[in-house]
């Protein structure tokens, strides 16, 4: 039970932080709504990652994310069986996390008057609407965290004890992406990380929220997913 119990808080963090420091940006009057930006954000995202990897990767090797758990099964480096348990830990967490963004910024989301602003801090929004292209994006970008994934984790260093040093390459992994792949869709490469924030968004009352944009929904979810299997069977052919 520890490795669920680790991953709900792993993932607890990573959304807490990451949605936070998007909380911080957008919504009005925030001490980082006039100074921050989009440097300000993937650099937060990658603190996140960080942050979460070190608090849960002793007990559970610090998955956080659906398409690393499904990546890993795929290539034998974890058990297929733990999967669904995994998945679902993850998505409690980045749920929990969600909430207490909203619970921090709660008076901030009342006088914030941008619903997409709004939603963003939950999950994630194309800039422009164009589901092929946005759909490619989560794919690509999930396929290049993953690939760089596996190459560094190269022999299950993923279930190997106190090798803190893991989480700073990952974290300099997900800030590249968010700087140079994240401007199309917002870069979730997690499903977690957006579709349980997503749901957290629909459920809370925020007055002047607008829609939680479900039609979106299946992208950042299946997107990474596809992504992650690609790269899984490609590291397979090469590690032959």
């Amino acid at each position: 039970m520890i490795k669920f119990y680790a991953e709900i808080i792993g993932t607890m963090i990573l959304v807490f932080l990451g949605n936070g420091v998007g909380a911080n940006v957008l919504l009005s009057k925030t001490k980082g709504h006039k100074d921050g930006g989009w440097l300000t954000i993937t650099i937060g995202w990658a603190l996140a990652v960080f942050m979460g990897i070190i608090v849960s990767f002793p007990y559970s090797g610090a998955h956080l994310n659906p398409s690393v758990t499904i990546g890993l099964a795929i290539v034998g480096k974890f058990n297929w069986g733990l999967v669904p348990f995994y998945i679902l830990s993850q998505f409690i967490g980045s749920m929990l996390g969600a909430l207490l963004v909203w619970i921090l910024y709660k008076d901030h989301f009342l006088i914030t008057e941008n619903e997409k602003y709004k939603l963003s801090v939950f999950a994630t929004c194309p800039s422009i609407r164009n589901f092929t292209s946005n759909f490619l994006s989560e794919v690509l970008a999930t396929f290049i965290f993953m690939f760089l994934n596996f190459n560094l984790t190269e022999g299950s260093i993923f279930f190997h004890e106190k090798k803190y040093s893991i989480a700073f390459p990952l974290s300099l992994i997900v800030l590249g992406i968010g700087l140079s792949l994240g401007g199309t869709t917002g870069y979730a490469i997690n499903p977690a990380r957006d579709l349980g924030p997503r749901i957290i968004y629909s459920l809370i009352k925020i007055p002047g929220k607008g829609k939680s944009n479900w039609d979106y929904a299946w992208i950042p979810v299946l997107g990474p997913v596809i992504g992650s299997s690609i790269a899984s069977i490609l590291y397979l052919l090469f590690s032959k």
